[in-house]
């Protein structure tokens, strides 16, 4: 996958596509919230919660764009006691985009920001049955040449849901800055 720089933009070329790598927007909230739901087993989100992270994480959120349209999407933040570590809240690619490499290109221009400079770690949860978001993360860990360790964050009590899994806490680091 080649990534250039563009200014605040990057193009991934997969093999298929071209997309667009660019901080999300205001405008863009709507359009994020039907990606997501489009995006099952991805737990959706109110409108209101994709604004705010267009708003106020725009500078640790990814937006993958091909035809002008959003087709990938990363929310992420710095835990506010963790400032060496980027925590990823979810990874949405769109049934079109799947299969050309944009959710690891859209990881790896994440970690590439200025914003983020100074991480040496990545946290994420993943379902036990998400087996694809689980590749995604350990081929980034062995592309940053850092350890990916494992373990329970949330029960499936604490969901008071039957049917959600655990969330597995997935931290992958530390790499060289």
């Amino acid at each position: 996958m080649l990534v250039k720089t563009l200014s605040t933009a990057s193009r991934v070329a997969p093999a298929s596509s071209n997309s667009l790598l660019r901080e999300p927007r205001i405008t863009d909230g709507a359009a994020l919230h039907r990606l997501v739901r489009a995006c099952p087993p991805l737990d959706l989100n109110s409108p209101y919660a994709y604004l705010l992270l267009c708003a106020h994480h725009a500078g640790s959120c990814v937006v993958a764009e091909q035809e002008a349209e959003p087709v990938g999407f990363i929310s992420a933040y710095r835990p506010p006691a963790q400032p060496d570590t980027v925590f990823v809240w979810q990874v949405a690619v769109a049934p079109r985009a799947r299969g050309q490499g944009l959710a690891l290109g859209m990881l790896e221009h994440l970690l590439a920001r200025p914003a983020l400079a100074g991480c040496r770690w990545l946290e994420t949860t993943v379902t036990p049955s998400n087996a694809a978001s689980r590749r995604v993360f350990e081929t980034l860990a062995t592309r940053l040449n850092a350890r990916c360790a494992e373990r329970t964050f949330f029960s499936k009590e604490d969901f008071q849901d039957p049917h959600h899994e655990p969330e597995m806490l997935i931290r992958i680091g530390p790499w060289n800055t």
